[in-house]
């Protein structure tokens, strides 16, 4: 596991912020004054240095001096500050008439302005007090892999604290406390403790979460799952366990909210054991950590133990490797272009670095860390922000290194075009009950995934019951997320993650379901009887699935006439009322509500012609083979019979 030695002489930035009531980015400011040398949020230094900063920071409190290297952006100003970014980019215009975005440089006297214009005073910190690059280390031999921080992802209910619980780690980390400190964002977080680094992936939902894997992108080691104690398991943490289960990543569930009067920690616990979750207290393997977000109780416990299980993992990259990476967000930014934010997974990118993304290329002009900070390289687990694509690329999408841009360019054109080809031919990914046995041969498929909705909870229930008895030698129903009500894009977004097929008992899918499956090829089967249900599922699993038919109405005529003619017999001279009718086309005849008879339209003419079809407002001539039954006033209902879900 990756550590940090505390070496017994750093001293902590933000202990000598809190003495002098500064803020740490006015503390940077005295240290880049003095020349002093800092790493992440501590200084190396003796009992007189420290004195000298403490000198530096009563001169800063008496003279409001506010030190900052050349060429700071918006956003150091903020920090050094203490002033939010979102404000200081509406300040930049509204207040400083200063047309820059919050990552750009400054000049001097733009920077001197926007300082005096908070109040302080401005200087700037020579060359030599520039925070030095780090030491040469001897890094690990070529092919030699390292153990790297875990990626962590938080999910569960809406309003349960996941949001509480980050904000917490991360005014920890900005104040300095013992465990660890993290900054402000860009789609992730890390906090460093004295055992090692956690990165955070700041996803805003399940949503986001399946959407990646549905591209492919496996990129979190370990899902926290937040549980509130007075709330206990609500819908979407069933959501959530479901989609952590689906992606098949180690759980930790943090039962959240535990300083509330009424939270109970242990029902949050045989509450999960309804849903295949049993915490090690219960002889399972699923830790628990009981924290308040508010508090703050118990969560330096569950940063323990997420690196504890990070350790179990065995988690390793090799840094001097081949690249590889994904896209974590990605945004048009005004002033900047393209931006995307990259989780590095092996290998090191550089600035500079010619790369394809996606179906993108570029070469990177600049890197950011999580702190806005400039960097040229980031090794494994190293959340980072790049400048420098051809195109916004999509969440999900991997990056591959290239030795020339030129190269880059081709390779992303030529996956244009394969894309598109693709998207004419196919239009998706998704898997049918039809194409089950091919796909068992071709790709080793042994598990039916399927993802069941109905219209209430007994019913759910039921289905899940008989569909998981339903296996062969080869073959298993296995359900990978349940639950009540429509089938929505959600649902269709994980069914194209897990190579599922979406199956409803009594409930349709909506308009933006419908599409979505008809666009990536997910199947989707209504039911309104659940032995029809059933046979379909185990006729899929024996590979033994019949053709599906059903009838699709197309028209209605009524017969004013019978005429009688030598040759051809008795005909039925009729009008088209409604839609259309076709020769060969399946027929009812109905008197009044009575069924007559049912059959086939054999002859149709319009005058002394035969014709294929004829259309709604028309006269025809019909002959229903042997049968003349009917009488004026008849109604003749025509149907094709078409299969479905082929």
């Amino acid at each position: 596991m990756q550590t940090e030695v505390k070496k017994a002489n750093m001293t902590n930035i933000a202990d000598i912020a809190k003495e002098f009531e500064l803020t740490p980015g006015q503390v940077f400011s005295v240290l880049n004054d003095l020349g002093i040398s800092y790493e992440g949020t501590s200084f190396e230094a003796d009992k007189e240095t420290v004195e000298l900063v403490r000198g530096g920071c009563l001169e800063h409190l008496e003279n409001k001096l506010v030190t900052l290297k050349p060429n700071s952006s918006p956003r150091d100003l903020a920090f050094a500050l203490d002033v939010p970014a979102t404000d200081m980019q509406k300040s930049l215009i509204a207040k400083f008439r200063i047309m820059k975005a919050i990552g750009n440089p400054l000049t001097e006297d733009e920077a001197r302005k926007i300082v005096e214009g908070y109040g302080y005073q401005y200087a700037v910190a020579s060359a030599a007090a520039s925070k030095p690059k780090p030491k040469a280390v001897a890094g690990p031999k070529p092919g030699e892999k390292i153990h790297r921080p875990p990626v962590v992802t938080i999910m569960g209910h809406v309003d349960h604290g996941k949001t509480s619980l980050l904000d917490y780690i991360r005014k920890e980390n900005v104040a300095g406390k013992e465990f660890g400190g993290i900054t402000q964002h860009i789609g992730a977080y890390q906090v460093t403790l004295p055992e090692g680094v956690i990165t955070f992936l700041d996803t805003p939902g399940h949503a986001a979460f399946t959407n990646m894997r549905a591209r492919g992108a496996q990129v979190t080691d370990i899902a926290i799952l937040v549980v509130a104690g007075d709330d206990g398991i609500m819908p979407q943490t069933i959501e959530a366990i479901q989609h952590i289960q689906a992606a098949n990543v180690p759980m930790i569930v943090a039962v959240n909210k535990m300083d509330k009067e009424g939270a109970n920690a242990e029902r949050v616990l045989q509450q999960l054991t309804e849903h295949n979750v049993i915490a090690e207290s219960y002889g399972g393997q699923t830790i628990v950590a009981n924290v308040s977000a508010l508090t703050g109780k118990g969560v330096p416990e569950l940063l323990e133990l997420i690196l504890l299980q990070a350790e179990i993992m065995e988690l390793k990259a090799d840094p001097r490797g081949d690249l590889q990476g994904t896209v974590i967000e990605s945004k048009l930014e005004k002033g900047r272009g393209p931006v995307a934010t990259l989780l590095i997974e092996n290998g090191t990118l550089r600035a500079g670095d010619a790369l394809v993304v996606g179906s993108t290329f570029g070469r990177i002009k600049a890197m950011t860390d999580y702190r806005g900070e400039k960097m040229t390289e980031a090794g494994p687990s190293m959340p980072v922000e790049v400048l420098g694509m051809s195109d916004v690329p999509s969440a999900g999408d991997k990056i591959e290194f290239f030795e020339d841009e030129r190269g880059a360019r081709i390779e992303a054109e030529s996956r244009v075009q394969k894309d598109r080809a693709k998207n004419l031919t196919s239009g998706g990914r998704g898997l049918t009950l039809r194409d089950l046995r091919n796909r068992m041969k071709d790709d080793g498929i042994r598990d039916l995934n399927l993802i069941v909705k109905a219209d209430v909870h007994g019913s759910v229930e039921a289905v899940k019951g008989m569909l998981e008895k339903v296996k062969n030698d080869e073959v298993e129903a296995k359900i990978i997320l349940s639950g009540v009500g429509q089938i929505t894009k959600a649902d269709i977004d994980l069914a194209a993650a897990s190579d599922s097929i979406v199956v409803g008992f009594n409930v349709k899918p909506e308009g933006e379901a419908k599409k979505e499956a008809e666009k990536r090829k997910v199947e989707i089967r209504t039911y309104s009887i659940i032995y029809e249900l059933i046979e379909d599922i185990e006729a899929a699993v024996k590979g033994m699935l019949k053709p599906k038919f059903e009838e699709q109405f197309i028209g209605e005529a009524e017969i004013r006439v019978k005429m009688s003619f030598s040759k051809k017999g008795i005909v039925a001279g009729s009008y088209i009322t409604e839609g259309k009718v076709t020769r060969g086309a399946k027929a009812r005849v109905y008197r009044g509500k009575e069924l007559i008879h049912d059959g086939e339209i054999v002859t149709l003419k319009h005058f002394k012609d035969d014709v294929r079809e004829m259309s709604v407002g028309q006269e025809c001539g019909i002959t229903f083979g042997d049968w003349e039954g009917y009488a004026e006033g008849d109604r003749v209902e025509a149907f094709e019979v078409v299969q479905v879900n082929a």
